[in-house]
């Protein structure tokens, strides 16, 4: 990865949203990203209340949701990655 490549991910989330397809983050150099919700398959089965209910961790560098077992980072989200489970 060039350094260039590592400025690209150096971004912490802010706030998040969904739709009926995908959900958006807002990350703190003022970005806002969407990733269909497929490529989740938790928080895609997740009704909004257990989607509601998440919370930043490590200063927004990841969301977490409790209830659904599920973290995702935000440099993952850059990336394309998509769960493993």
């Amino acid at each position: 990865m060039s350094i260039l490549d590592n400025d690209l991910i150096k971004a912490n989330a802010m706030e998040l949203w969904f739709d009926d397809d995908k959900f958006y983050v807002l990350l703190s150099d003022g970005r806002e990203i969407g990733v269909p919700l497929d490529w989740f398959p938790k928080l895609k089965k997740a009704n909004d209340n257990q989607r509601s209910k998440w919370r930043l961790i490590g200063n927004g560098i990841g969301i977490h949701w409790e209830d659904l077992d599920e973290d995702i980072s935000v440099e993952g989200l850059l990336m394309g990655r998509k769960a493993k489970h």
